[in-house]
């Protein structure tokens, strides 16, 4: 690549992200983006994503096509620094990697298509480059095997639109279980586990919100994802990666939030620099990222980003959650519901509201030792709330 010239490709939204499907470019060759600015809408398999510009530069071509499925890594865009002269000749857009086995071409998102609808792609004609059978080829294999003599309209299959949404739905599933079938292959997970009084934290809370507009008001979540990110100050270990067989501390702390989705399954965009904001601004941005990931509007900073995963289940009256690791990050905090518990204060049996707080690690890079002692900080963080 030249002076001047930076190669945009398509970025990694999940350690079991293979490839993404160019949507829309949001920029046309020609015109300046700015770093940070979104520049593509890519569809993976979770959802449809807001993609970043990672340079400040004059789009120099533009080399992926909408509607184009594209491996991870590959080159889709060239952009050129500012005052940076045009490059010539144009780059060349390259070709997405094929394997060829026994003579057949066949990438490998159409590999994995053929192997979910039962096609043998030895008996397609290819379409792709260098007569490479594509994933589109797969599909409408699948489409005209489908089609019979009889069909009628009462026979034919639910709109396109209801076909859509349970291809995604079974895409989302497959997803999920091929990283959570990593974590747990890859991952030697330990657990620990504490109850926490949180008798002074919804008495603060419930004060605060007397103060405040109802738009406003705080909800009791992001107390807990305040005092996690804080906590992790002290016991920095746990926020991060486990890359290349090491583990990899993060300098900041982007915090996870597990939304479940509509349609099913479920995404855990980041809530960035989560130690840093007061309790308004986690609040506010909490529900942005909720409502953005349900509506399919997540930018891709949000999906790489999160340092630490927590998941709370109360809400479906769950009292202990169990997690498991999202890779390569090395923790994941749980928290169930709050609930009215005997409680000794003072030789006195009393009842507080209570919640279960627990730790799934990486035994790789902390022990229970270290998991303990980051639960006994969230622990009497949340005793003092008018810190956090």
């Amino acid at each position: 690549m030249g002076c001047g010239m930076a190669e945009f490709v398509m970025p990694i939204l999940g350690s079991d992200m293979t490839e993404g499907k160019l949507v829309e470019w949001k920029k046309k060759t020609g015109e300046r983006v700015a770093k940070g600015e979104i520049i593509a809408e890519v569809d993976t398999d979770k959802a449809t994503i807001e993609i970043e510009s990672f340079q400040t530069g004059i789009i120099e071509q533009l080399i992926t096509q909408p509607g184009e499925r594209v491996p991870v890594g590959t080159v889709m865009a060239i952009i050129r620094e500012e005052g940076k002269p045009t490059s010539f000749p144009p780059v060349t857009p390259p070709v997405a990697p094929v394997v060829e086995s026994a003579r057949l071409r066949i990438s490998p998102s159409a590999r994995q298509r053929a192997r979910e609808l039962g096609i043998d792609p030895s008996t397609l004609p290819g379409t792709g480059p260098g007569g490479a059978i594509t994933r589109q080829d797969i599909e409408a294999a699948a489409e005209q095997r489908g089609k019979g003599p009889k069909e009628t309209a009462e026979t034919t299959a639910p709109t396109e639109a209801a076909a859509k949404a349970a291809d995604r739905q079974t895409r989302i599933r497959q997803t999920i279980a091929a990283a959570m079938v990593r974590s747990k292959r890859e991952i030697p997970h330990y657990y620990v586990s504490t109850t926490i009084d949180m008798g002074a934290a919804m008495a603060w809370l419930t004060e605060q919100n007397l103060k405040r507009a109802v738009t406003d008001r705080l909800l009791y979540g992001v107390l807990l994802i305040k005092a996690v990110a804080l906590a992790l100050r002290q016991i920095p270990e746990l926020n991060g990666f486990w890359k290349d067989n090491a583990a990899v501390q993060s300098p900041d702390i982007h915090v996870g939030v597990a939304v479940s989705l509509r349609q099913g399954g479920l995404v855990a965009p980041a809530i960035h620099h989560a130690d840093k904001h007061t309790l308004g601004e986690l609040m506010k941005s909490f529900q942005d990222v909720v409502k953005r990931a349900r509506a399919g509007t997540l930018r891709s900073s949000e999906f790489s980003d999160p340092t630490i995963t927590v998941t709370s289940l109360g809400e479906q009256g769950v009292e202990t959650v169990f997690g498991v690791i999202y890779p390569p990050q090395v923790a994941l905090v749980g928290f169930g519901k709050i609930l009215e518990r005997p409680w000794a204060v003072d030789g006195q049996v009393v009842t507080r509201p209570a919640v279960t707080a627990s730790l799934s690690a990486d035994h790789r890079v902390t022990d229970g030792h270290r998991g303990g002692l980051f639960l006994s900080a969230v622990d009497r963080l949340l005793q003092e709330p008018a810190l956090l």
